[in-house]
């Protein structure tokens, strides 16, 4: 079967749709995933192995109503042209991922009768789900709270974020040996997404002392782009110190490093949640205060009522008692444990697996 694959913006919608579209294909479908070019889905699904058409399409600003007819405009080219390539080359499924790029691509294949299958992965759903939502055959959502936002054509499922194939092999071992941390330590692994978390980052900065007290405790902080020398400028690490505070920019390889962590103190972003939880990672989650709907606060809901994590407010970072939460875990063996085996109820494996069921099962009822 032949499967079209819609994501971009964030990583928090391509690597799900990168997900779930490598399940696809190891069961031997043919993939092509569209995005917007010249963005971040273009780069990981063509490293991905995957073939990539890209259509212009651009958001709005609610502040600046006039941003409406351009993107408007380009929406409708983007769909006339995803209409044209479903037309040469027609899909037994599409399914969208979130973002302005899915919103051609979902309507184009909802207007010539070829199934779609929508993801939500955030507990407040995005502008492209909620649109799409009325069109599609299936509703997939990460968390049953989504569906309050949403206008379904059919009752929508509840499947958990799917993760990355590549994350069930990841490595402690590898983890620690990428990294030169013995085995023996505790890793207290910190990072805010791609661009960095400035409020998250100077509070742990501030907490150096304290976290470097504590015997074995290694801490690898992956600052971001925008904020890693403000990081480096507040730490003032000494060349001692730098043997146990690793200060990247950048994480590479994160699955593995993610592996090798006892604790992690994040953002609570879905794609990053799903992937802390598939991986079993005890973790304090600081939600990002501006997210739409307050939505990381409402993703990291269930994992903090599992016991699987801890949930500090962005405004409370600074307060003593985040520290104190921090090293309190960090010194704890016992509580992480506890915490650890809560995770597994919200790993993202199973997701993968059930919506590349979902569209497989789609496709075959509307060939028969």
């Amino acid at each position: 079967m032949y499967f079209v694959v819609s994501a971009g913006g964030t990583a928090g919608h391509i690597n799900p749709a990168i997900a779930v579209a490598d399940e696809l294909r190891r069961r031997g479908h043919r993939i092509l995933f569209a995005g917007t070019p010249n963005h971040i889905e273009a780069k990981l699904a063509v490293e991905a192995g995957f073939d990539f058409k890209g259509f212009e399409v651009a958001g709005f600003d609610a502040a600046k109503p006039w941003t409406l007819v351009s993107s408007g405009s380009k929406i409708l080219k983007a769909t006339s042209q995803a209409k044209a390539l479903f037309k040469a080359d027609r899909p037994d499924a599409v399914l969208t991922f979130g973002a302005y790029v899915s919103i051609p691509v979902g309507r184009a294949a909802a207007a010539m009768g070829i199934p779609l299958v929508i993801h939500e992965q955030n507990s407040v759903p995005g502008m492209a789900n909620k649109y799409l939502a009325k069109k599609a055959q299936v509703t997939a959502l990460t968390y049953r709270e989504s569906a309050a936002h949403l206008q379904c054509k059919n009752e929508p499922v509840v499947i958990g974020n799917p993760v990355r194939a590549s994350f069930e092999t990841c490595s402690r071992q590898r983890g620690r040996q990428l990294l030169g941390i013995p085995e023996d330590a505790t890793v207290v692994l910190v990072f805010g997404g791609s661009l960095g978390a400035q409020h998250l980052n100077s509070a742990v900065a501030a907490m150096k002392e304290s976290l470097l007290a504590l015997p074995g405790v290694h801490v690898v902080h992956g600052a971001g782009k925008a904020d890693y020398q403000a990081t480096a400028d507040k730490l003032q690490l000494t060349d001692e110190e730098r043997q146990r505070w690793h200060l990247f920019e950048y994480i590479d390889q994160m699955g593995d490093v993610l592996a090798a962590s006892d604790l992690v103190v994040s953002r609570a972003g879905a794609s990053s949640l799903a992937e802390i939880m598939t991986l079993g990672v005890p973790a304090v989650l600081v939600p990002y205060p501006f997210a739409r709907g307050d939505h990381q606060t409402l993703n990291a809901a269930g994992c903090v009522a599992a016991g699987a994590a801890c949930l500090v407010p962005d405004a409370q970072v600074e307060e003593p008692a985040f520290a104190q939460l921090v090293l309190d875990l960090a010194s704890n063996p016992q509580r992480r444990a506890t915490m650890a085996a809560a995770c597994s109820q919200f790993s993202g494996s199973t997701a993968r697996a059930k919506l590349a069921d979902i569209a497989c099962e789609l496709t075959e009822r509307s060939d028969s």
